[in-house]
Formats: structure tokens, sequence, C-alpha cells
């Protein structure tokens, strides 16, 4: 790991090359099987072009559960498998994740079908960016920071019409393995879209995103997208890779108050997905931790650990 300089628009993560799995640290599958792996990936992103222009067209129970799996499909032909713990509030919600890899957008769609709050540079990648396009993605501009109230309003709008919102608080993707906290973007969650929540009453959510090797049973930065890693590069070791699983645990919601400080808030939203303590943050900003219920519009029934993850 290295270290990085705080950049209060551009956040950093510590992660370098080192952060990644050496070679045969993760067993992997025989060429081939990569191969398909790609081919049937590759399918499942050319389907999801139809997917989005079917979803203006269908009523939300469908519309969720189309995403849902179409993006529970597309992690398993990666050869990916989802576990998820919890459930969601039956409310819209600004939902909060950590970041570790461009898989956390598919997991966190397997979950919740949601707008999702992203870098603009996804958009000039092939297929995906057109479909995060087509979607409604919400995309945050880095390079200019002025724009920053303009994307909040955005998700504000996009709550007040009872659609929830996917956001990566930590601004960028760090390889959270074990023992590597010097490695997490300085600054912690940024709080910026956490006052979307606040403006419209809307409880946050926090999802704790893990990935592990089911056959060693051990933790993985296998499908980190760090440092100067490039998307073939990551795609390349998570096809490569035996038995990846991506765990989703949805903590209690939390119900911030009117007059809550968006800071306090975006400190209790990370200690709740990285089980740290907060120092009294949680009643300063009078939030009130509630049961989860079962939602509205339910997902598809799956049993507890069932298997199916950039905000400035």
């Amino acid at each position: 790991m290295t270290a990085v300089p705080r950049d209060l628009w551009r956040p950093a993560s510590g992660c370098d090359d080192d952060c990644l799995p050496t070679a045969g640290e993760v067993p992997t599958v025989p060429v081939a099987r990569r191969v398909l792996r790609l081919v049937a990936a590759l399918g499942m992103l050319l389907t999801g072009i139809p997917v989005v222009l079917l979803l203006p067209v269908l009523p939300t129970r469908e519309r969720q559960a189309l995403v849902s799996g179409w993006a529970r499909a597309t992690a398993r032909a990666f050869g990916v498998r989802l576990v998820v713990r919890g459930r969601l509030p039956r409310r819209r919600a600004l939902l909060v994740a950590n970041h570790v890899s461009w898989l956390d957008i598919l997991a966190v769609l397997a979950v919740a079908p949601t707008r999702m709050v992203a870098k603009r540079e996804i958009r000039s990648w092939p297929v995906v960016g057109l479909l995060a396009a087509a979607a409604g993605t919400v995309f945050v501009d880095r390079a200019r920071p002025l724009t920053l109230p303009r994307t909040v309003a955005r998700v504000a709008e996009t709550l007040r019409a009872g659609r929830s919102v996917a956001v990566f608080p930590e601004g960028t993707t760090w390889c959270a393995g074990n023992g590597a906290t010097d490695c997490r973007p300085g600054g912690g969650f940024r709080p910026a879209m956490f006052q979307a929540a606040i403006d419209t009453g809307s409880p946050v959510v926090p999802l704790r995103l893990t990935y592990c090797c089911a056959t060693t049973g051990s933790t993985t930065t296998a499908a980190a997208f760090i440092g100067a890693d490039t998307l073939l590069r990551s795609v390349a070791r998570v096809v490569a890779a035996r038995e990846l699983v991506v765990s989703v645990t949805i903590a209690a919601a939390l119900h911030p108050a009117r007059d809550a400080d968006r800071r306090l808030l975006a400190r209790a939203a990370e200690s709740a997905v990285h089980l740290v303590p907060t120092a009294g943050a949680v009643a300063r900003t009078r939030l009130r931790p509630v049961p989860a219920v079962t939602p509205a519009v339910p997902a598809p029934a799956l049993p507890a650990d069932r298997e199916l993850g950039l905000a400035a």
C-alpha cells in the first residue's frame, strides 16, 4: 500500500498492486471456463439493453423483479455468487455502501433495484456506460465540485418521487483487505449525498459488501478494482477465481431528524458499514435505528443467507 495525500474533491485510497492477491493465493478455474464466463457475461450485458428499454413501461413490481433478476444473472455469469443477509425497509431510502469493485453495482441492484450514483467516467465504459445512463444513473463529475449541489438536488428529487437511490460515499474503491485500514480513502464517507436524505426525510440504509473465496473460506481482494488497475485486468481476475462470493449485509435503517448534521449522519452510517465505534455520533445526530420490515413491493422470495456489492 502507498500513502496518498487527501484530495477534498477526488478521494483516493492507499491501495496499490501489493493489495491484490498473489499468484496461487486464490484458486482458479480452467482457461476454457474463464472464456465461457466472459462470453456469458457479455451476453448478459447485451441483454441489458432491451431490459433498460422495457423499464419505463413496466409496473413497479415487474420493473424491480426484472432489474434484480438481470443483476443476479449477470453476476452469476461472471462466476460470482451473491449472499444477502437482512431486509430492506419498505420505504424509499438512501442506500449507502462501502466500495470495493465494479461488481458492487450488480450486488446492490440484485438486492435493491434502484437508481445509482456513480462517477462520470463510467458513462464512457463499453456497454456498461450506455446501460447506466439509460437506467437513470446520477453521474458525479469529481473534476467540477461546483456541480455537486445540483447532483444532491437530483438525488433529493428522486427520493421525493418515491425511488430509492444507492451511493458509494467513500468516493472511490479500495481493497477492503484484512487489516488494510491504511488503505481506506481519507475523510471516510463523504457527507454531501446524506443531505438529500435529511431534506426529504428519507431513511439511510447502510450496506456492508464483503468478498470471499468459498474454497478457502477467507476474504479476498480478487474482486478489488484499485490503483492503476484496468477494467480488463480486474475482470480477468474475477472470471478466473473459483467460487468467488459477495455478501451484502443490510444494517438497521437510520432515520435522521430534520435538523440532523449530514457529517454526523455520514459517520454513523460509516460505523454501521465498517463496524467501528461512532463516539456518540448517533445520539448527537438524533438518529433512530428501527427494525427492518418486509418491503411493500417484495423482492423475489429468498431464504435467510440467500444466494442471488461514487459519491462526493
